[in-house]
């Protein structure tokens, strides 16, 4: 589930291969690198005791979204029952957990179902801790996305759009300040983890309620490639809320309207929004079984812009897709 405004994105495009790349900051060791078949920049993140890996997003609102690509290489039936990957939600930027902070915990081991630990304290005091039952061993060898989304004190998280936590009262308060990733008992050289792509979103409302309720909504996290109408897998929670409420609502129709930002010939954007418009109705037809008669589309190109493109963050908020109930 995505939020609606851009508060950072890293894909370390602007970071040298073998650098600490430069939007985050840490007390341990970590650098870019190369991996995969089309040499897509990772941050591999090395282990250490006490470590912290922190980006510098902005001050975080009550509402909020975090997304982020995680690979993993080297686990194998050695690897160790208590190495993991914690996230933590924090009430300062330092390298401590200080006195306010959840935490869900990804497990690594492989020869044995390590639960999903999600932990809270309040005032230097821990008010919550809890082991899921999940088995992802599998899962966590291949490159995942995971997803979490901040409702106030409510904390749900994702794996590859499979809902792993939604805890109504996890952060024990609303003012936190930073997202934090810390690697535990890991081997050196051996399990190596790697995350890339990490995206935070103001919002993050659930998309289902404000449509019936409000009859129309506005997302930026319906993501295409660059130019083109390829819908790109990490959108495919959004478009299945919007067949939820299609679903539920036999009588609803919509509207789908897609804009672009300012970049290119207005033309070109023109017919890019429209395809894009097509591509979302596309998907919602072909499949969630949504009928084609009860849905329309249409697009703006970049006529309508509500922010500014001459900034990276207008950019951003330009490149939307609307669901307008008919």
């Amino acid at each position: 589930m995505a939020g609606d405004k851009p508060l950072f994105f890293d894909d370390f495009g602007n970071d040298f291969v073998g650098d600490f790349p430069s939007k985050w900051n840490s007390n341990g060791s970590g650098e870019i690198v190369l991996m995969g078949d089309n040499n897509e920049k990772w941050m591999e993140i090395k282990p250490g005791s006490s470590t912290f890996y922190i980006p510098d997003t902005p001050n975080l609102p009550e509402e909020f979204t975090v997304e982020f690509d995680l690979m993993t290489a080297g686990l194998d039936r050695k690897t160790s029952s208590g190495s993991k990957l914690i996230l933590r939600l924090d009430d300062n930027t330092t390298f401590t957990t200080n006195k306010n902070t959840a935490a869900i915990e990804i497990p690594f081991c492989q020869f044995i179902a390590i639960g999903m630990v999600i932990e809270s304290w309040s005032d230097g005091k821990r008010t919550m801790r809890n082991s899921l039952s999940v088995d992802i061993r599998k899962t966590i060898l291949e490159p995942v996305h995971i997803s979490m989304a901040i409702n106030k004190q409510r904390v749900r998280f994702w794996i590859n759009e499979v809902k792993y936590v939604d805890i109504p009262k996890l952060l024990p308060i609303a003012d936190i300040q930073s997202i934090k990733f810390s690697p535990i008992r890991l081997r050196d050289g051996i399990d190596r983890i790697f995350i890339k792509n990490l995206k935070v979103m103001e919002g993050g409302v659930d998309l289902r309620r404000k449509l019936i309720s409000e009859g129309r909504i506005s997302t930026n996290g319906i993501l295409f490639d660059s130019g083109s109408a390829n819908i790109q897998p990490r959108s495919m929670g959004i478009i299945r809320q919007i067949s939820q409420v299609l679903q539920q609502e036999s009588g609803m129709n919509l509207k789908i309207v897609g804009h672009t930002d300012g970049d290119g010939n207005d033309n070109t954007n023109l017919e890019l929004s429209k395809k894009r418009a097509d591509a979302v109705k596309n998907t919602l037809v072909t499949i969630y079984n949504i009928s084609a008669d009860r849905l329309q589309t249409d697009g703006k190109g970049e006529s309508e812009p509500v922010g500014d493109n001459a900034t990276t963050d207008g950019k951003a908020q330009n490149r939307r897709v609307e669901f307008i109930k008919q």
